[in-house]
């Protein structure tokens, strides 16, 4: 695969203070050059799950995928107050401002999809085409209650292989069948810290949107909807996902006059986006948008 260029951008915090927090992007290409990709990953993930995606893509595109603060080689906060959509939205607006661009296609797996939809609705023109990877407008309480679950289990290890172990139960649902993508999981989403392995995330990005105090209920992200009435989206959903049901996506396709619609057999939540045939379905739409 081609390898990414990684670059760093250091972010002043919220408020009066001085101090900043440092944004990991791996970028293929360089902006101005062509059309950017923006990639933006889900909530324990990181800009590397894209890697397969920017292979296929980089060739017509620029590239960006950034690590959300507390993930990957982006920086863990002292706050936690930090780790909320408006905050990452943030840093999403200064590194493009650094980069100078003005527009992007954007592809956001889960949290990074809802992202796109936050941006779309907060600075109109930013998107010209959006990629929702199996996320929608009505996010059920069932599959939430599961997300809220993960901020109790472990995620520091004795060993690499308990920690492997660990990372294949996590991502069960995006049925990985190739041992080259699961070495490529491995990579990125556990590091090493003295005699310990650990998840590449921060533990406390649980803290604010899922108290244990709060009763999980639906989301609705329907008001985000018609600011995106414009612009071409293409929908993936895995058909076992617990976080977009068929009936949602569909409701989403009956309203939206330009959304193409995938549903990817046997996939839960949420497609990895490394299987040929999803990146292929990636690759033939994005090719219309040229």
């Amino acid at each position: 695969m081609l390898a990414p260029e990684l670059i760093y951008f250091d972010i002043p915090d919220a408020g009066e203070s001085a101090d900043t927090h440092r944004i990991a992007c791996a970028q293929w290409g360089k902006a101005g050059e062509k059309p950017t990709l923006l990639c933006v990953h889900g909530l324990t993930r990181n800009g590397r799950d894209f890697d397969y995606v920017a292979d296929a893509l980089a060739q017509d595109f620029h590239v960006l995928a950034p690590d959300v603060r507390g993930r990957g080689n982006s920086q863990w906060l002292g706050d936690t107050a930090g780790y909320s959509n408006p905050a990452y939205l943030s840093d999403i607006a200064f590194m493009l401002h650094a980069l100078c661009i003005t527009q992007v296609h954007w592809l956001g797996t889960s949290m990074g999809g809802i992202l796109g939809m936050l941006a779309a609705n907060a600075t109109p023109g930013l998107i010209r085409s959006l990629i929702l990877n199996d996320i929608g407008c009505l996010i059920p309480a069932t599959g939430l209650l599961r997300v809220k679950e993960l901020a109790h289990i472990c995620t520091v290890f004795a060993t690499r292989a308990e920690a492997e172990a660990a990372l294949r139960m996590r991502t069960a649902g995006f049925v990985i069948t190739q041992d080259a993508h699961w070495q490529h999981m491995y990579m990125y989403g556990l590091e090493q810290i003295d005699a310990r392995w650990r998840f590449r995330y921060d533990p406390a990005i649980f803290t604010a949107g899922f108290s244990p105090d709060t009763p999980t209920a639906d989301v609705s992200l329907w008001p985000l909807w018609p600011a995106l009435a414009a612009m071409p989206i293409l929908l993936l959903r895995g058909s076992k996902s617990d976080l977009l049901t068929h009936d949602t996506a569909i409701e989403m396709q009956a309203m939206h006059p330009k959304l193409t619609l995938h549903e990817i057999g046997g996939v839960g939540h949420a497609p990895a986006l490394m299987d040929y045939k999803q990146i292929a379905l990636i690759r033939e739409w994005m090719s219309a948008m040229i």
